[in-house]
């Protein structure tokens, strides 16, 4: 089940919402653990046993990890919390991966092929393991004391606003949320208002741009042109981003309806200046995760040389092209990426700051834009195919788009770049940039919100084009 689909915003969150607020305080916990669990039901009865028997162990694991006297003892225990979630990302995640290619290896020596049933991939199994990640480390650290309740523990992993595709919480986010939180009408409204404008960024936006996008990436490449191949890599390049951030945008308002404060995951990316800041736009919860979990571990910036510098670089990027996807175009996504902000270190940086504003955006979107050619195509033959494309203007030919693409494409720019560059105060200070609101703005908020919901809902229940990208990671 997803956000954007007719089950859950007819069904599902309205006897939800109506339950929750009926309940007294000590029983709100107890329903969101139980809507959490039917919600993921839903999607993957399959797996749930799965995800709540490797959370359960995990709460026990991090216990006795905090109770541990000795250090070696603590070591322990946080070496088999780690490899417990480690283990199973690694086998639903990335076990197909692994034994495609060791087959291709050995029938290319004149080998037989390894038999093997493939596994099927646990929807939200990265979000659910770095969270649990997230939670055993910063008790080992010494950041946080425990959950001393399971039930906390299992509501923390498995709340169902952000279960799916984050944002990634940490738990020292939330430690204290979940055990009392105070929730204010002012909160109820705006989360109502951030996940009505999550709900049209993704279905009336991202969605637009996904028809076009798959009519141009899913066809035969080799008849592409150069018009049709940029005309599909920008319906990509907003598809992506107002796809994933009105998904974050839905959660973080769930979450504020209901008390919690998630982290923001998005902050205008397409509006950056070079990739450095890109990475600290785009995805900013896992941009963290891997910063103060993998970066800093390995010496961060404070090592004793630039090649360890940019070898700890390289790493981080090669671990988080591969934590998007178990397939080479990711890896080489991540290299991609880990690439250019070594090059920003060397010399790339100083000239983007010193450079004009735009010239340095367009510069970096168009880095971006490249990049999802690598992150969009799995076969690495055809991004080499697609690049090509891009650049072969022998033949003009009359564009072909679907009927809303270039007002939808209109709006996106719009709100990608002049909107997000204050060059609109006033707008900005209107949505939900603030956390209180006069009056009139509520009732105006509540009446576009109220619009923007039903004009989704419309478009759900008479298309069933609804797809979603970070759904499968």
């Amino acid at each position: 089940m997803v956000f954007s689909s007719s089950l859950f915003l007819l069904y599902f969150l309205p006897v939800f919402l109506l339950v929750y607020h009926l309940v007294p305080r000590v029983l709100k916990n107890t329903v969101i653990l139980l809507a959490s669990i039917v919600f993921y039901a839903c999607g993957a009865p399959k797996f749930l046993f799965v995800v709540m028997g490797v959370t359960l162990l995990d709460f026990y694991l991090v216990k006795f990890l905090h109770e541990a006297q000795s250090e070696r003892n603590r070591k322990i225990f946080l070496i088999s919390s780690v490899s417990l979630n480690l283990g199973l990302l690694a086998y639903f995640k990335y076990a197909n991966f692994f034994i495609e290619n060791v087959n291709e290896v050995l029938t290319g020596l004149g080998f037989h092929a390894l038999d093997w049933t493939k596994v099927a991939l646990p929807v939200g199994i990265s979000f659910f393991v770095f969270q649990s990640l997230t939670y055993g480390v910063d008790v080992y650290r010494r950041v946080h004391k425990p959950l001393k309740s399971v039930l906390d523990y299992m509501l923390f992993i498995l709340s169902f606003p952000q279960l799916i595709a984050g944002p990634i919480v940490r738990f020292g986010t939330v430690a204290a949320q979940i055990a009392y939180r105070h929730e204010r009408i002012d909160d109820k409204l705006a989360g109502f208002y951030r996940f009505c404008i999550g709900l049209a960024k993704k279905v009336l936006i991202a969605n637009v741009m996904a028809e076009q996008a798959h009519w141009v990436f899913d066809g035969d490449l080799h008849t592409l042109n150069a018009s049709y191949a940029w005309i599909g890599l920008l319906a990509y390049t907003f598809q992506i981003y107002f796809d994933f951030s009105g998904y974050s945008d839905m959660a973080i308002g769930l979450g504020r309806i209901m008390g919690f404060h998630f982290p923001e995951n998005f902050n205008s990316p397409y509006t950056s200046g070079s990739i450095t800041e890109f990475w600290r736009r785009w995805h900013i919860t896992l941009g963290v995760f891997f910063r103060d979990y993998v970066y800093i571990p390995l010496g961060g910036n404070k090592v004793a040389s630039e090649t360890r510098l940019y070898f700890n670089l390289g790493l981080v990027f090669l671990l988080s092209g591969l934590w998007h996807g178990a397939s080479w175009n990711f890896v080489l996504w991540g290299a991609y990426h880990g690439l250019i902000l070594i090059l920003d270190r060397l010399f790339l940086l100083k000239i983007l700051n010193n450079a004009w504003k735009p010239i340095s955006m367009l510069f970096t979107f168009l880095l971006v834009m490249f990049g999802w050619v690598i992150f969009k195509i799995e076969n690495l033959d055809e991004i080499g195919l697609f690049f090509k494309k891009l650049v072969d203007f022998n033949t003009v030919m009359p564009l072909k788009t679907i009927t809303a693409f270039w007002p939808v494409l209109f709006i996106a720019i719009f709100f990608s770049f002049f909107m997000a560059i204050k060059r609109f105060k006033p707008l900005e200070d209107f949505f939900f940039f603030k956390d209180q609101y006069s009056s009139v703005q509520h009732v105006a908020l509540l009446l576009i919100s109220s619009v923007l919901f039903v004009v989704s809902l419309s478009s759900i229940t008479s298309s069933g084009f609804n797809p979603f990208i970070y759904f499968r990671f």
